[in-house]
């Protein structure tokens, strides 16, 4: 069946998020004729203060943001009846426009675990030292020097970080280093370096350092507000994409069809959301699945929307002293002490304006007496994944110097601890269905804390960094409505407090009731890392995989997946890393098969 084509590229990209952004720059790069097509949701991020001013990133998340949509999980007995809420990035440059820009790498054993052939750690570590260029420290032998995204200490340094460090170092006797992110280090109290150009003090995102820099070639072309609907094809050949305007970045536009035609290959890179939904539509996926929503099936790919994957996070907000220096004045929008810094900042590029709020953090492992008071039910997950393998941390513990939550407080000083486990066992799945009105909508199950293993490090977490922050100079107390209701008259109750206490103090003592209390809390409240992942992965087709080790999708050609939707299983890090490895990992698979000189 035969086409009318909009237009023509040599390669269209549904979807222009970190990954694509990294694989359309490289590619034009390294061929400036190759006529390139990035097809995003949202809108253009290009030097707009809210994408390049770090401190501003909170304001993606605002209910009237249209830079993040939201995607609603089914309701969940494990997390007491709640139905989670999952944020995804839309705009140009995804998730590395909006993201925290926490700077964290996985342990090398990850990618080897995953048992893909190419991508074992020995060949992806040079592409890590090719992204970057690495601020902080010279001569590193896993980091680089010359890459596109920097990485500093961001524009001055907290008190609040430093004093989890100090007492960390101190109270829960682990060591300092000043690199837990050299893919094997761990266990360690670290700086929590950013992803800021220390020179500009702008966010160093894909979207300015891959394709916006690349403006001058007019074959490399970005369309905003453009949904992708489905991939086109002639028999199982992928010939284009159908696409409209997107509802939520132009909700007054027409909604009729175009499509775009591509001679020389497809690259699906809408994330872990978009790009199962777009296979699906395109018939391929399992045929319950495209039956229910009244699509032909081109391939039976039973794995595509399956393996979902996340990190759990929990945050809790604790009282901080008032002339602690915190975040909390620029993210109420306070106008004298944003001018201030803003003053600041375009003088020199330092003052809070380059900041996140959070400078250090531990990537945790329990020792004997820690994993004695976790309990049984996490002892099997330990045994089989953690035991023998000392660079895997259970979870990422840190403070942020302000209050990193959604409802008004008083205006006061606030510094929030939080927790984000790393290796959740459950999976879920993700995929389109009919609603009640006829119209596409998702099917998404989390499975958020399924495994009754995954809730026990937030909940022993909870109590070590509740430890650690009343043990720290600017603690006034906890915010109480937004921890554990503990019983009247438990030890644990929170309240607001004149000042720490003492370093060697006696850990507050939990009762049974107490461990409930905590356990309810963290079903009621336990929420996304914003690191979707696994929803087509790079897995062998009989293991219910999307992809092989060239992601190309299996039963047809022409057709390639580059996100972080292609990443077989859980990884340790903030996934910003990872995306940016994958897409410079596509980018050297596609100029290969296309014949392409690009340098390693």
């Amino acid at each position: 069946m035969s086409y009318p084509f909009l237009s023509e590229f040599d390669i269209v990209f549904a979807g222009g998020g970190s990954t694509a952004c990294v694989v359309a720059g490289r590619l034009a790069a390294c061929d400036p004729s190759l006529r390139i097509l990035i097809l995003e949701g949202g809108q253009h991020t290009l030097n707009k203060a809210a994408h390049v001013q770090p401190y501003q990133f909170f304001t993606h998340q605002a209910p009237t943001s249209t830079t993040m949509t939201i995607n609603i999980g089914n309701p969940s007995p494990h997390l007491n009846g709640r139905a989670p809420i999952v944020h995804c990035a839309h705009c140009v440059g995804g998730g590395s426009s909006v993201n925290y820009m926490n700077y964290t790498r996985s342990p090398a054993s990850d990618f080897d675990d995953w048992g893909i052939d190419g991508w074992e750690s020995k060949n992806l570590i040079p592409l890590m030292k090719k992204v970057e260029t690495y601020e902080v420290q010279a001569d590193r032998p896993t980091h680089g020097y010359n890459g596109p995204i920097k990485v500093s200490s961001g524009g001055c340094k907290l008190d609040i970080s430093e004093d989890f460090i100090r007492v960390g170092t101190k109270y829960h006797k682990r060591p300092f280093s000043d690199d837990s992110n050299d893919l094997g280090t761990c266990n360690t109290y670290s700086p929590w370096f950013k992803y800021i150009d220390g020179t500009t003090g702008t966010r160093s995102d894909a979207a300015h350092h891959y394709v916006y820099n690349q403006a001058h070639n007019p074959n490399l072309q970005i369309w905003v507000g453009k949904h992708v609907k489905r991939v086109i094809f002639e028999g199982k050949h992928a010939v284009g994409v159908e696409f409209t305007n997107d509802l939520v970045s132009c909700p007054d536009a027409g909604q009729s069809s175009s499509i775009v035609r591509a001679s020389k290959l497809v690259v699906i890179s809408a994330g872990a959301f978009g790009s199962p939904a777009i296979l699906e539509r395109s018939g391929i996926g399992a045929e319950a699945i495209l039956k229910r929503c009244d699509i032909q099936q081109l391939v039976d790919l039973p794995g595509v929307g399956e393996n979902y994957c996340d990190h759990n996070i929990v945050f809790g907000p604790y009282f901080a002293a008032d002339g602690a220096i915190t975040m909390d004045p620029l993210w109420r929008g306070e106008e004298n002490v944003v001018q201030e810094h803003l003053a600041r900042w375009k003088s020199n590029r330092k003052s809070l304006i380059a900041q996140n709020g959070s400078d250090a953090k531990i990537k945790w492992r329990p020792d004997d007496e820690e994993l004695k008071a976790m309990g049984s039910t996490f002892e099997p997950r330990w045994k089989e994944f953690f035991q023998d393998r000392p660079e895997k941390a259970v979870a990422i513990l840190s403070v942020f110097a302000g209050y990193l939550g959604s409802s008004d407080l008083p205006p006061r000083n606030y510094m929030t601890a939080e927790i984000t486990t790393l290796y959740p066992v459950s999976v879920g799945s993700v995929h389109i269905k009919l609603g009640e009105n006829g119209k596409e909508d998702i099917n998404f199950t989390t499975g958020y804390l399924d495994d009754p293993s995954d809730i026990v490090p937030l909940n022993f977490g909870y109590k070590k960094l509740r430890e650690i922050c009343r043990r720290m100079p600017s603690y006034r107390g906890e915010v109480a409505p937004f921890h554990p209701r503990f019983p009247e008259g438990s030890a644990a109750v929170c309240r607001e407090a004149t000042g720490p206490a003492d370093l060697n103090a006696p850990d507050i003592i939990y009762t049974a009731e107490d461990d409930e209390a905590i356990d309810r809390f963290h079903r009621d409240n336990m929420q996304t890392g914003w690191h979707s992942l696994g929803t087509c992965a790079m897995k062998p087709r009989a293991d219910q995989g999307v992809v092989d080790a060239r992601l190309n999708v299996y039963g047809v050609t022409n057709l390639k997946i580059a996100d972080l939707s292609i990443v077989p299983m859980i990884v340790g890090t903030n996934t910003y890393s990872t995306a940016l490895l994958v897409g410079e990992k596509a980018a050297m698979i596609i100029a290969e098969d296309l014949g392409i000189e690009c340098r390693p």
